[in-house]
């Protein structure tokens, strides 16, 4: 097999919400194996500029859009500035999404509506507006990042799960429709990752640091860039042939029930 299975070089990838944390983990992965990189933000353009730099830092060909991706002619408006500023997209990461951590019983319709127009529709509105110019040339990958809670319910989370289990149905009736055109749509399902996000959380003694040291089989929290070999290989020629599924990158919480409490 030659590495050549996963360069990147001469493609154009955009990734949705990779101004920090996870998406940006994963638009490095694509970038490094070669690939120009289009970050998209939505909050400012400062906080765009900035993760522009950060990109640049590292040597990477990147150009950064401020769009809101649940704004079907805002994404229509800068899918056309892109392809014709930076080249087509070959690569399509659904990466931006929101979580509102509420029980379902007080959470207001306008906030479990949120959660599902930015996790689960703007997927379908940026991919809609991308897939025809893939299907023309022949070629694409498009990556949803779904969850685990594509799979599971966690308590307070309803309106995401909901999204993300509708998400992984969306990536499998994508495959379904535009595998004919060359087009392969995969999902990522990450696990549980250490982030800014979650630093609070991730200390000894902390009842959920706890619980997640002894749910994940591997022990540990996930690395960031543990997501990057999942995403190269599903942006690359290497997955020409798998199309409709999702890799979970959990270290495998999906694969046991867990373990009692005093077990070593």
């Amino acid at each position: 097999m030659s590495l050549s299975l996963f360069d990147l070089k001469g493609k154009v990838a955009l990734i949705t919400g990779a101004t920090h944390g996870l998406g940006m983990a994963m638009a490095m992965g694509i970038g490094k194996a070669g690939a120009t990189i289009v970050v998209n933000g939505a909050s400012s353009q400062e906080k765009l500029d900035n993760a522009v730099k950060e990109y640049k830092s590292v040597g990477l060909n990147v150009f950064g859009y401020l769009f809101d991706v649940t704004n079907e002619e805002q994404v229509i408006e800068n899918v056309a500035k892109i392809e014709k500023e930076v080249g087509p997209i070959d690569i399509l990461v659904n990466n931006a999404g929101i979580i509102k951590r509420t029980p379902l019983e007080d959470m207001e319709v306008a906030d479990f509506e949120q959660v599902i127009k930015v996790d689960l529709v703007s997927p379908f509105i940026v991919s809609k507006s991308i897939v025809k110019g893939m299907i023309s040339r022949k070629h694409g990958k498009i990556i949803n990042i779904c969850s685990m809670m594509s799979e599971l319910g966690r308590n307070s989370v309803g309106a995401y799960a909901a999204a993300k289990g509708g998400l992984k149905m969306l990536t499998q009736n994508m495959a379904t429709e535009w595998a004919k055109h060359n087009i392969q749509v995969n999902g990522i399902g990450p696990g549980y990752f250490a982030t800014s996000q979650t630093a609070p959380i991730r200390v000894d003694g902390h009842p959920f640091n706890d619980f997640i040291i002894g749910r994940t089989p591997a022990g540990k929290w996930g690395d960031p860039d543990d997501l990057q070999g999942a995403t190269i290989f599903l942006s690359s020629k290497a997955s020409d042939f798998v199309n409709g599924h999702v890799i979970y990158v959990d270290g495998g919480i999906l694969a046991t029930i867990g373990k009692p409490a005093n077990e070593e």
